[in-house]
């Protein structure tokens, strides 16, 4: 008799905090066994009548409430590690989730507690925070090998493997394709669009020159005109991703 492996969906949720113009992710308190009190990303299991791309989708629309097109979702890496959830054959099909806007959060089904936690930048990684509550993804250091046999972990299965995965793919990308820019929704200015490639390049927002951002990423934007309002009083110039 074959055992079959369960197959899990996770999402990195990304979103935009306007009021402190900081990048989030959305991070669940598990109400139960195996990971009981450990923060993790949102998770589902695949249903025999879906493909994993509606599951991501259903994913965020169960947890969140919010229904997404397809364009705002892509899928990340698969996760097949034997040893990545404990006393079960698990493999997960991860997704990045880009939300325009970022909703208030009620914990559902599964979950104790939702909530944003503000990203920012380590030495060699990153680390994600809500008040009190702080964590690392996985250094980059440290091997998947060595991660799944010696590593601690802090947070739900492999999360903080799949996390390094998602900043990971996102930072080798914003040259050429920075989907991460759609959490600021259908059009940006490029101070905010800034404030985002300092994080995952791990360097303060001051020495990205507006002027040179324009001339090296500008290839990727479309010029959209002025805002309708701006913290200055003057009108910012708005782009959209190509």
């Amino acid at each position: 008799m074959i055992n079959r492996p369960l197959i899990s969906i996770t999402n990195v949720i990304w979103s935009f905090d306007s009021n402190s113009e900081s990048l989030v992710i959305l991070l669940l308190k598990r109400s139960q066994d195996p990971y009981k009190g450990k923060w993790g990303l949102p998770m589902t299991y695949l249903r025999e009548d879906e493909s994993a791309d509606k599951a991501s989708l259903r994913l965020v629309r169960e947890k969140i409430g919010v229904d997404l097109p397809t364009f705002n979702t892509e899928q990340l890496m698969t996760f097949t590690n034997v040893n990545r959830v404990v006393g079960e054959r698990a493999l997960s099909l991860t997704y990045m989730i880009y939300l325009p806007n970022m909703p208030e959060l009620v914990a559902g089904y599964g979950a104790d507690d939702a909530r944003w936690f503000k990203v920012s930048s380590g030495v060699d990684n990153y680390s994600l925070s809500n008040g009190d509550i702080k964590f690392e993804t996985l250094s980059e250091s440290i091997s998947e090998e060595d991660f799944y046999m010696n590593s601690k972990k802090t947070m739900v299965a492999d999360h903080e493997l799949i996390l390094r995965s998602a900043f990971t793919r996102i930072r080798n990308r914003l040259d050429y394709k920075p989907t991460i820019l759609l959490v600021l929704g259908s059009v940006f200015t490029l101070r905010l669009a800034r404030i985002i490639y300092s994080i995952f390049l791990r360097i303060p927002v001051d020495e990205i020159d507006n002027s040179n951002f324009r001339k090296t990423h500008g290839h990727m934007f479309s010029d959209m005109g002025y805002s309708h309002k701006s913290q200055s009083g003057r009108p910012a110039k708005i782009y959209q991703l190509k």
